[in-house]
């Protein structure tokens, strides 16, 4: 299946000038973030910064590999790799190994894979394949069912290994499938729920089932085409479940560690000893990172610069945190820069999807700008204290080899998949 490329100037290279931009600017600030203010040996191996070198250099071979492969491969094999894909996440359960409280990564040699990395690629693979087949109706409720499993497995196996952060993620495919006709009941469903847990965990059940039954019947006696009074009463009471099953979630479900971070985000805590105590351990890198993004200022203290970076005040800078590097040494101009690439890199992924010839690829092309907007929405709304903290990378930014090469994976396969034909902004 593999064959001589040849006119390169097909494949989209503004998604390549831009990929190419936030992989080199992430190992700038990898490098800021891992140094300890001595003078920097860039080639030190040793160093988060070395090893992330070598890992951008693998990268040039594994673009190689993926753009010489025929389009139709991925199209044809999707399923196989999918399959592949979740067989290595099994894996994970006899042969991974445990780092920081997750069963997410295989050791080989001196490094460490974590499959669940490719596995949001082989998931887009798989939804597109199955979406594009002929006898699906995203409207129907069989095949509704089948493409919800598709997505359900993987995020089910990453939950089980205890990494929450990798699971929330797949909640991208929605978005997806939205945009091929899922009903839109699905979405408000899903936004509803998020605001009707917020509710309950801040406001208690009672609290919360009163507030929802004044809308929906508020919303009832509005609508120009009212239903019958059942469907506001079934509704209710579906608020009234959901609300007393958030508490026992809350409570019996979720980890300790967990909880204490949902809890100083929404403020549940009235201990002031123990919201004190709560603070100086799971709100410590937070703190931390917004005092480095908040020096900064509108220009930043310079390239290596950065006192706070430098003195190691937030624990694991150069992965989760690396954006508060970005707001110290390089301030608010800075950051917005980063923004705007990431922003312009979704615009040109949505635009080209839309421009595909099939639906496999506008599916695929979806789901890549999907994955990437959720980790770098929840990365930056966690970094600057706007969401919970949830142990989750920048794409292309965060030091990591399986995180580079994930996203790399994703979004190569779909310049492949563009690359039939000749796209203009």
């Amino acid at each position: 299946m593999i064959r001589e490329t040849h006119r390169y100037f097909k494949f989209d290279w503004i998604t390549i000038i831009l990929f190419l931009l936030l992989v080199g600017f992430g190992w700038l600030n990898i490098l800021s973030a891992s140094h300890s203010g001595e003078t920097v040996d860039y080639f030190n191996f040793s160093e988060p910064y070395g090893k992330q070198l070598i890992f951008i250099l693998m990268t040039i071979g594994l673009i190689i590999l993926i753009l010489s492969i025929e389009s139709k491969f991925y199209e044809r094999f999707s399923s196989v790799i999918y399959i592949i894909s979740m067989l290595t996440l099994v894996g994970l359960f006899v042969f991974g190994k445990n780092v920081n409280g997750a069963t997410s990564w295989y050791a080989i040699g001196g490094m460490t894979l974590q499959p669940s990395e490719f596995a949001k690629a082989a998931t887009a693979l798989a939804v597109a394949k199955y979406i594009s087949d002929l006898n699906t109706d995203i409207n129907k409720f069989k095949d509704q069912i089948q493409v919800f499993i598709i997505i359900v497995i993987p995020a089910f196996l990453v939950l089980l290994q205890n990494d929450a952060g990798s699971t929330i993620v797949y909640a991208a495919f929605f978005f997806v499938l939205y945009r091929e006709g899922l009903p839109k009941i699905y979405l408000v469903g899903g936004v509803a729920l998020v605001i009707l847990s917020l509710f309950a965990l801040k406001f208690g059940a009672i609290a919360t089932s009163i507030i929802a039954g004044l809308v929906i019947f508020l919303f009832h006696f509005l609508s120009k085409k009212r239903p019958t009074i059942l469907q506001p009463i079934l509704i209710l009471l579906a608020c009234i479940v959901i609300s007393s099953g958030i508490k026992f979630f809350y409570q019996d479900v979720l980890q300790p560690h967990q909880k204490d971070r949902i809890s100083l985000w929404l403020r549940l805590e009235k201990d002031p000893h123990k919201l004190e105590v709560m603070k100086k351990t799971f709100a410590y890198n937070l703190n931390e990172s917004e005092k480095a993004i908040g020096s900064g200022g509108l220009t930043g203290k310079g390239f290596l610069e950065g006192t706070r970076t430098t003195g190691k005040f937030v624990p694991e800078q150069h992965t989760d945190y690396i954006f508060s590097t970005v707001g110290e040494e390089w301030g608010f101009l800075g950051s917005s820069m980063v923004i705007l690439v990431f922003v312009l890199l979704l615009i040109r992924i949505l635009h080209l999807a839309e421009l595909q010839k099939s639906q496999f690829s506008r599916v695929y092309g979806y789901s890549v700008a999907a994955i990437i907007f959720m980790h770098f929405m929840i990365n930056i709304g966690m970094v600057m204290g706007l969401i919970p903290t949830i142990g989750i990378p920048l794409p292309l930014f965060s030091y990591g080899g399986s995180g580079l090469w994930g996203f790399t994976i994703l979004i190569f396969i779909f310049v492949k998949l563009d690359s039939n034909k000749i796209n203009e902004w």
